[in-house]
């Protein structure tokens, strides 16, 4: 019996099931029910106890969050995202309460470390660190765009607060390049980095259609174009992960989760951005060119390679979903050809068979990945099984794929 087969009936579909047999909701409630299993929502002191709450954690005792799905960092905004898009697409509200569960837990204790810290107290691990200390991208982007989703729903005035002051940081606080591009001021004073294209345009996307604001949406048109000028890479229609600002130089891989945060960003903005907005066709133009440089690269079992122009590198799981959701997304949406999704279909298939484990857990993501002007560092990158940089961008990607197939049903063989 074949991996897919037994996966199949690990999900409750009976017989030996091809790629049309998938149960596209069954698979993407399998990893989300996987996720809302093990997210603990608690603290674990130094002295191993359990705490629910902070206040109850004595002054002595060092805490750390109980686990990685209930931490503040900017993979738990993905999933949180992905989280209210499945509940809205399920109609179910578990999920979507998954969100507004991890955003309340952050708001209803991090003051508590917020007070420890500004007394002095500081170590590896610290709750809430990203919340409290707001210096990059990272800190609050993703972060930021999942509580305006929470915020949709759930009206605190201290979520308003955080979403108010993550749009003045990114629009007013962050180091951009003279001609306004969004920068990192580390490692190397300023660097582009692919990923950070995600870690603004979706929260300036939400931002402009939650103030009405047109600032945030020409920003975030602005930054796909700057984006694009300095790291995309004409000869081999990808990509690269960064550009040094004081080499003048671009990066030397084509890292593929790289790619799906590029990928990612732009149609996160065209699924907020007004269908009357002057930037609107370019961004379509943008996006359908990358999915066209992507598309060649894609192995035959479906999967993207985690450096996608060299077949010898591992093949990884976040980016493959990041490019199935955007290719089924974009079909689904009208904005790209029918003609594309059987690359988002194969994509698919292909993390089902191979990716996606009985229970729900996901193999071959990537963990987090700083710069390096050495391919072998990309080579090299481990994985983790379920590492939280990819459950958001599959259910993402099944979400989409189950829209069209929903709406256009496989024929049967």
């Amino acid at each position: 019996m074949t991996k897919l087969a037994l996966l199949c009936l690990g999900l409750g579909i009976s017989g030996i099931c091809s790629a049309q047999d998938i149960d596209d909701a069954a698979v993407v409630r399998k990893v989300a029910d996987y996720a809302v299993a093990h997210a603990a929502f608690k603290f674990i002191g130094d002295n191993n106890q359990t705490y629910t709450v902070s206040k109850d954690i004595p002054a002595s005792v060092k805490a750390k969050i109980s686990d990685h799905l209930s931490e503040w960092h900017y993979p738990n905004g993905v999933l949180n995202i992905a989280m209210v898009d499945l509940g809205a697409y399920l109609k179910d509200d578990k999920y979507s309460n998954f969100a507004k569960q991890h955003v309340a837990f952050a708001f209803d204790n991090y003051k508590y470390f917020e007070a420890r810290q500004k007394a002095g107290e500081k170590y590896s691990g610290y709750p809430f660190n990203q919340l409290i200390n707001t210096r990059v991208l990272d800190d609050c982007g993703a972060m930021g765009a999942s509580v305006i989703d929470v915020y949709n729903s759930v009206k605190r005035p201290d979520y308003k607060a955080y979403i108010d002051n993550a749009a003045n940081h990114i629009s007013n606080k962050q180091e951009r390049l003279p001609d306004g591009t969004l920068c990192r001021p580390n490692p190397y004073k300023w660097t582009l980095w692919g990923d950070d294209l995600y870690m603004s345009v979706p929260f300036l996307a939400r931002m402009g259609k939650l103030s009405g604001d047109k600032k945030y949406f020409d920003d975030a048109v602005a930054q796909i174009k700057h984006f694009s000028h300095y790291l995309w890479d004409e000869k081999a229609g990808l990509y690269v992960h960064y550009y040094y600002e004081d080499l003048k130089r671009q990066g030397v891989a084509h890292w593929g989760r790289a790619n799906g945060w590029i990928m990612l960003a732009k149609v996160q903005l065209l699924n907020y951005l007004p269908e009357n907005h002057p930037g609107r066709a370019e961004v379509i133009a943008d996006v359908t060119r990358q999915i066209l440089g992507v598309a060649p690269y894609q192995s035959a079992s479906g999967i993207w390679h985690q450096v996608l122009d060299r077949n010898d590198s591992y093949t990884e799981t976040s980016c493959t979903a990041m490019f199935v959701y955007c290719i089924a997304k974009g079909v689904n949406d009208g904005w790209l050809d029918k003609r594309y999704i059987t690359i988002a279909e194969k994509g698919w298939e292909g993390l089902v068979k191979e990716k996606i484990t009985e229970d729900g857990q996901l193999k071959d993501v990537c963990i987090g990945t700083n710069t390096s002007a050495d391919i072998s560092f990309y080579y090299n990158r481990p994985t983790e099984l379920n590492d939280f940089h990819g459950v958001g961008p599959v259910i993402e990607a099944g979400i989409e794929v189950a829209r069209y197939h929903a709406a256009n049903p496989p024929k049967k063989k």
